[in-house]
């Protein structure tokens, strides 16, 4: 196995589900149950196929050969009749019917939309967990006032749990659409060469109703409602985009995550899960690296850039089909799920560990809480008699000196300068009691608790088990 490139996301981050859903032999059975559903089908609807054909073929359905799939491939140069061919030394009773007016299409596409739609509801519940995990850390710091920062400068206070609540609300997004799109996925069905069914014109003696009843009782078999109403040779590649924008989606969400806890780590306000035994620099033993949020930023940029694909292969489809969406599509689809299987999985694990070092934060907030208090105190000055316009520009200049001060190394003098100021007629002890962080969080509290209540019936009974990263 060490001789050999393999892709680190099935080495190193994709879950076992993931990896099997898109192994070989999940494809090949799902092509081998497609076939099955279609010899029912013609069988059901009067062609010459028997019940003993059909059941032979559901016999051997596991018994894939690939080393005589992979010879034969090599003599014919191609994938889908390799495999006819070793699925008919196992079942060859059934051999001359595997395929029955069937293009290559009816098989590679159908069991491309089994998996990418499995794909999505598997994601879809690892989605819910780490919306879970931040449902109860938002609950539990709603109330905690922290230093609230825009362009990445000190601004008016925040809480904890309303910062969660912003990620959060950027995962619910992405579940709504998921779920739009899962709902709205169509099945190809058996269409013919150019999407025509031609061929099933022929074998079905111009009948058009058996032929919709077949692609029904196809359809149906694999859980779809609806097919697509007209399409070439393949599905319309156009899905495709939705899916791996759906895919981009959450690694956005993922990154912004992420990036935000890296940030706060920095000044050691909030971290990500660190272990007992984990190493955080080779050089130097003091470090603790938020690498787990790291690598959900290296991984969704690697997705975000992946999702360009699919549009590209769209928009470039050559009339009823061109054969270069292949294998750009044998890597882009099936990458982006595991990449975004490994990215939540990560999320899971940094969601449900995060740790607050409260005094920090509270350290932080204190030294920045009398510019946020200027503008109370202003009002208060006003109370007393000052004129705002005057008190205004006395905040305004003591602040610039504060600042000053603080560059230089010194405390934040801000509130006994303003005590200095005959125009406040305010004490130093009587600036002080503006000082309470609770009063300056709007309403943190309740924006929270309203959200929590809105996507409550969406995590309950969500099993939040801490995922485990691999390395």
């Amino acid at each position: 196995m060490y001789d050999k490139y393999e892709s680190p996301l099935s080495t190193r981050y994709a879950s076992r589900y993931m990896l099997e859903l898109f192994s070989a032999r999940t494809r090949i059975k799902t092509w081998r149950r497609l076939w099955i559903a279609l010899a029912r089908a013609e069988h059901k609807l009067g062609l010459n196929i028997t019940e003993e054909q059909i059941k032979e073929l559901e016999d051997h359905i596991d018994e894939i050969d690939f080393d005589c799939a992979a010879q034969r491939e090599k003599e014919v140069r191609h994938d889908v009749m390799a495999h006819v061919y070793t699925y008919g030394k196992v079942a060859p009773s059934a051999a001359g019917i595997i395929h029955l007016g069937a293009t290559s299409c009816y098989v590679t596409d159908n069991a491309d939309l089994v998996l990418y739609r499995d794909g999505l509801r598997y994601l879809r519940g690892e989605l819910l967990k780490v919306v879970a995990n931040l449902a109860d850390f938002a609950d539990r710091y709603k109330a905690l006032p922290t230093l609230g920062y825009t362009h990445y400068q000190p601004a008016q206070l925040v809480t904890v749990g309303k910062r969660a609540s912003l990620w959060m609300q950027d995962f619910v997004t992405d579940l709504q659409e998921l779920d739009f799109v899962t709902e709205q996925m169509p099945f190809l069905g058996c269409r013919g060469t150019t999407g025509t069914e031609a061929s099933f014109m022929e074998l079905f003696d111009g009948d058009e109703g058996k032929i919709r009843e077949m692609n029904r009782l196809i359809s149906e078999e694999f859980g779809f409602s609806r097919l697509f109403a007209v399409c070439g040779q393949t599905y319309p590649r156009k899905l495709d985009s939705r899916i791996l924008n759906v895919l981009s989606s959450i690694a956005q969400s993922c990154y912004r995550m992420a990036n935000d806890i890296r940030l706060l780590q920095h000044d050691r306000q909030v971290e990500e899960p660190f272990e007992k035994n984990q190493i955080g620099s080779s050089a130097m033993p003091y470090k603790r690296n938020p690498m787990r949020s790291e690598r959900i930023c290296s991984l969704a940029r690697y997705l975000m850039a992946d999702a360009a694909n699919a549009p590209m292969t769209a928009s470039t489809q050559w009339l009823e089909r061109t054969l270069d969406d292949s294998a750009n599509r044998r890597i882009s689809l099936p990458e982006g799920f595991l990449c975004a299987d490994a990215i939540l999985r990560l999320a899971q694990n940094v969601s449900d560990g995060l740790v607050v070092n409260e005094k920090i934060v509270e350290r932080t907030v204190n030294e920045y809480l009398p510019f946020i208090a200027t503008e109370n105190i202003m009002m208060e000055g006003v109370r007393r008699g000052g004129n705002r316009q005057e008190l205004h520009e006395i905040i305004r200049e003591c602040s610039m000196k504060a600042t000053a001060n603080m560059k230089n190394g010194l405390p934040c003098n801000l509130l006994s300068l303003l005590a200095q100021e005959p125009a406040f007629n305010m004490t130093e002890e009587e600036l002080t009691k503006a000082l309470d962080p609770s009063a300056y969080i709007g309403r943190c509290s309740a924006q929270v608790e309203e959200f929590l209540a809105e996507i409550r019936p969406l995590i309950e009974g969500v099993k939040k088990d801490t995922a485990e990263i691999n390395l």
